[in-house]
């Protein structure tokens, strides 16, 4: 794609980038046959190319984003099946994040988005106070129906319908602190604690630090930490989002210098692939550019390092039929696409995989409060794949996922280390209680 950017602006180094990232694209459309948005909408401004144009028509012009811009922009999922899809190696990852803290910086949304939006960068990084707001959450519950036909309040309502009717207790993982191996040390990770996970379903945590502490791994959750930033930074709050980067790489910083890391194990591959970035986003601040980019170094999926140091035999083979569900930020953002499945396998289980397995459910972050109809739809459609595949069980990666898709069936869907803990000497996960 030809660009007439000047001099001036590309002495900025993010339209640098993304002029450069524009430059690549070759208008050949292959990413509009996997975009979640144009398949349902059939809108070329809700693909990927069509993007592109609004965005370098903004960045060219010098222009602040205008409400074509910002509805084309806030549709997007950011599933980046597109750059799984594009043979020209578009990074179209980086160049919509770029929009997006353009349209926060430029354009003034309506009353009840800037407060929505304020309200979730605000309560949904901090497990404390997400923690209370789902409490709230629980008694407003029954209104929903209210809410949606009052103007202004609409939105509210899927928020209240996805909260969970009860909330599990905290647990040993939702502090910093050391779990030591069983026998010899053979290795030594942080795993992050997160944020919304670590108030939905800590389990998920317990069940890694439980099989890598068997497999000999100590588990270091670090002082400091906090949430990894992806919340805000999807949502174009970029200064917000590098405050919370640069947090976790001081923490993180911290644990290598006291006693060294083989790895950074995210257990949610949306935090997963914002983790691995941290590279990218603090590539241009000389105080945390290459400490940033040793922590990307050493960040991986759960899965990732349990395929890398291997798991050897299985203690208990349940036989249980599992429809796999890859997460987007999994498969497309981090290129983890083997490892679960072989690990699953292995372990004893039947996998399935449903069709259409590379279009997103939906979820993306805080894209199913704020879209709830796009994603609900996306929802419907994954979830009938899944249950065409006859499964007892799901299993995925990605606590948005799982929430998500257990929103649309009564199929028990639980966090893939869940399932290789259990197979591995771990206690049955609690929402497997019912089959055989």
């Amino acid at each position: 794609m030809q660009t007439n950017f000047t001099l001036a602006q590309l002495a900025d180094p993010d339209v640098a980038t993304s002029e450069k990232i524009l430059r690549t694209c070759v208008h050949c459309g292959f990413c509009t046959a996997t975009c979640p948005t144009y398949l349902l909408l059939g809108d070329e401004l809700d693909s990927p190319r069509g993007r592109i144009y609004l965005i370098k028509d903004m960045l060219e012009g010098d222009k602040p984003a205008n409400e074509e811009v910002t509805t084309h922009i806030d549709r997007c999922l950011s599933c980046l099946a597109c750059m799984t899809t594009c043979p020209s190696g578009v990074d179209y990852m980086h160049l919509v994040d770029h929009a997006r803290a353009r349209i926060h910086e430029t354009y003034r949304r309506p009353l009840f988005d800037r407060m929505t939006r304020a309200l979730l960068a605000a309560v949904l990084p901090y497990p404390g106070r997400f923690r209370a707001a789902l409490i709230g959450a629980w008694f407003a519950r029954p209104f929903a129906s209210v809410f949606k036909r009052i103007p202004g309040l609409s939105e509210v309502a899927p928020m209240l319908t996805l909260a969970p009717a009860t909330l599990p207790p905290r647990t040993d993982a939702d502090r910093p602190g050391v779990f030591r191996p069983e026998g010899e040390r053979k290795g030594r990770v942080v795993v992050l604690r997160g944020c919304a996970q670590s108030v939905l379903d800590p389990g998920i945590n317990d069940a890694a630090i439980r099989l890598l502490t068997r497999q000999g791994v100590e588990v270091v959750l670090a002082e400091g930490e906090g949430c990894c930033g992806a919340l805000v930074h999807h949502m174009g709050r970029a200064e917000e989002s590098h405050v919370q980067v640069r947090r976790n790489v001081d923490a993180w910083t911290r644990v290598i210098e006291d006693g060294g890391l083989d790895a950074i194990i995210v257990t949610t591959s949306g935090c997963g692939t914002t983790v691995k970035d941290y590279g990218f986003i603090l590539r241009n601040d000389p105080a945390y550019a290459d400490k940033a980019a040793a922590v990307s170094a050493l960040a991986k999926d759960v899965t990732e390092y349990l395929d890398l140091i291997g798991l050897g035999e299985p203690t208990e083979a349940s036989g249980l039929t599992v429809a796999y569900h890859a997460a987007c930020s999994l498969q497309h953002g981090q290129q983890v696409t083997a490892a679960p499945k072989a690990l699953l396998a292995k372990a004893g289980f039947v996998i399935r995989e449903p069709a259409e397995s590379h279009i997103c459910c939906g979820s993306a972050g805080t894209y199913n409060l704020m879209q709830p109809e796009i994603a609900g739809q996306l929802r419907d459609r994954k979830v009938g794949h899944i249950e065409a595949t006859a499964p007892q069980l799901i299993a995925a990666g990605n606590i948005g996922c799982i929430t998500q898709i257990g929103s649309g069936t009564d199929l028990p869907v639980v966090h893939t280390v869940e399932l290789l803990d259990w197979a591995y000497g771990g206690p049955r996960p609690q929402k497997l209680a019912g089959l055989q």
